[in-house]
């Protein structure tokens, strides 16, 4: 079984950068991909970004190409995802997610965590 949680996050201004990172632990996790998800409010939860295992592949919405990188250090089982040149429209909460598939569809999660609010002011 796979546990992850957040942290980081916060209010940031608009062309601002942030961090969040995602602490995963389970006997499982190199079987998974790690990656991000977002919902905004009254929106549904989408993909952001993914990485595999051993980090040589890396997965993005066209949204966040070119701003966003996602990393990981498997000694420290930790993902991070960088945030560049935010917009407000990239406010939402960010859920941690460990991924069993490539569709990047939310029925292949299985495990979230609880999420941390990025808020980008303008």
């Amino acid at each position: 079984q796979v546990q992850v949680e957040e942290s980081g996050g916060g209010l940031v201004q608009a062309g601002g950068s942030l961090r969040v990172s995602c602490a995963a632990s389970g006997r499982t996790l190199s079987w998974y991909k790690m990656g991000w998800f977002r919902q905004a409010p009254g929106k549904e939860r989408d993909f952001v970004a993914a990485i595999s295992w051993s980090g040589s592949s890396t997965w993005y919405a066209d949204s966040v190409k070119g701003r966003f990188t996602i990393s990981r250090d498997n000694a420290k089982n930790t993902v991070y995802l960088q945030m560049n040149t935010l917009k407000p429209e990239d406010t939402a909460v960010y859920y941690c997610a460990a991924i069993r598939g490539s569709s990047w569809s939310v029925r292949e999660v299985v495990a979230w965590g609880q999420g941390t609010q990025v808020t980008v002011s303008s």
